[in-house]
């Protein structure tokens, strides 16, 4: 009898193969990693969607720095989170011999850093916007490398992380239910937008944006370049949401619609309440996905719709009073979009993700509210600290002759449409 470890081939030549057990876990590891890849390069593919966003609204003579900045952003980004700030959040280190990173799962705790290296580079990227056209560089990367290696991980650790389990501890203590958030409408988007704000008020307007007390709005650019960064964003954000699952058994396919329900009912809130102004609309596309990230796995369908369209409504009217009453020179609108509709969905993720309204249960209102707020009060504190530093010791702004040039020429001494220089 043949060993059922062996197979037969023709000269009675046998091969050696792994049992059916073996064989079934080999091609569910190699499934996991495949999966979460490909959410990771879906997640990466948004960081160009970032930049044409940016390049869009800012002038001319700031899309060369648009650009720079998103790129190289990213890669300290993954210098630091690698080396720094996944050790961090998930207390794993990757300084160590290649053999023990496959270990015997096929690398996979690789790709998970790859995956969530993503959405840690979000928040140098979502500040980018707001601080746009007048941000000097290598203040903004060392911000950057600050946040992505250490800031942002130290909150990740507590909702995601090795760090979790007390604070989930105490919400489900005392709010009767942990925090919920399955992929990052807090932990990443309200984060980020909420450590925008800080750099916006202490970086002050674009020179002209605001002539004595009186609104001077400076139009954008670009709106195709705009509309293909929404898009581009829009399509990375089923990378976003459904990956997170972070493996083929947890994978929903209610994470999916639900995603996409979002984001339709913000373009279509948008259209109504801005009275189709294009950038309203491919901005309420992204204020409905940023708003669903949190519940995507727990709310219906329909609920889903109106926390993307309550979203957009959001970024609408806030947009509009952080401009016009606040006189918040915040280019690219991070605040209201990433902060603001980042906080509202956790708060919906208890709202919405009851059982009265069509949800799976298993969230506290309370505790959204209070995981929420939490990440405000800390996001705030932690941006203050570090651009105040910034700001004191090394200068945040450009000076005005530079700024008047525009970053592009007093950056990287070049213009993004250089054949138009030449006499």
């Amino acid at each position: 009898m043949i060993p059922e470890d062996k197979v037969v081939f023709r000269g009675s030549q046998t091969k050696e193969v792994l049992p059916m057990d073996m064989s079934v876990s080999a091609l569910q590891k190699g499934g996991d990693v495949l999966f979460l890849l490909l959410g990771a390069v879906m997640v990466f593919a948004m960081h160009a969607g970032f930049a044409f966003l940016e390049v869009g609204t800012v002038r001319k003579k700031s899309q060369v720095n648009a650009f720079s900045k998103i790129l190289c952003d990213w890669s300290v980004s993954t210098v630091v989170y690698f080396l720094v700030g996944y050790p961090i959040a998930y207390g794993i280190s990757f300084l160590q011999p290649a053999q023990g990173l496959l270990g015997d799962n096929q690398g996979y705790e690789l790709v998970r850093f790859f995956f969530l290296l993503c959405f840690a580079a979000c928040i140098p990227a979502i500040i980018s916007g707001g601080i746009a056209e007048r941000a000097k560089f290598w203040p903004q990367v060392l911000a950057g490398g600050v946040f992505a290696g250490i800031s942002y991980p130290l909150f990740e650790s507590l909702i995601w992380g090795q760090n979790s389990s007390g604070l989930q501890d105490f919400f489900s203590a005392n709010f009767g239910a942990p925090f919920h958030d399955f992929a990052g409408s807090v932990v990443v988007h309200s984060i980020g937008g909420w450590l925008a704000l800080p750099a916006v008020l202490i970086l002050g307007p674009r020179m002209g944006r605001f002539v004595r007390g009186r609104s001077h709005a400076i139009p954008v650019s670009n709106i195709p370049f705009l509309a293909l960064g929404s898009w581009i964003l829009a399509v990375g954000w089923f990378g976003f949401n459904v990956m997170s699952a972070q493996n083929l058994s947890n994978i929903s396919g209610l994470v999916a619609v639900n995603s996409l329900a979002a984001m339709v009912g913000g373009v279509l809130f948008s259209l109504v309440v801005s009275r189709n102004d294009p950038g309203f609309v491919h901005n309420g596309a992204l204020a409905g996905l940023i708003a669903i990230c949190a519940g995507s796995d727990l709310v219906h369908p329909v609920g889903a719709f109106f926390v993307g369209g309550i979203g957009a409504l959001i970024f609408f009217y806030g947009f509009t009073l952080e401009q016009e009453k606040f006189k918040i020179d915040d280019v690219l609108g991070v605040w209201p979009l990433h902060g603001v509709i980042g906080t509202w969905g956790g708060i919906s993720a208890g709202i919405f993700g009851s059982r009265a309204l069509g949800g799976l249960g298993g969230v506290s209102f309370a505790s959204q509210l209070a995981g929420s707020l939490l990440a405000v009060v800390y996001a705030l504190a932690t941006g203050f600290t570090v651009y105040s530093l910034l700001h004191r010791f090394w200068g945040l702004r450009l000076d005005q002759e530079a700024e008047f040039t525009g970053p592009d020429l007093s950056i990287h001494r070049v213009h993004a449409y250089p054949e138009e220089r030449v006499s």
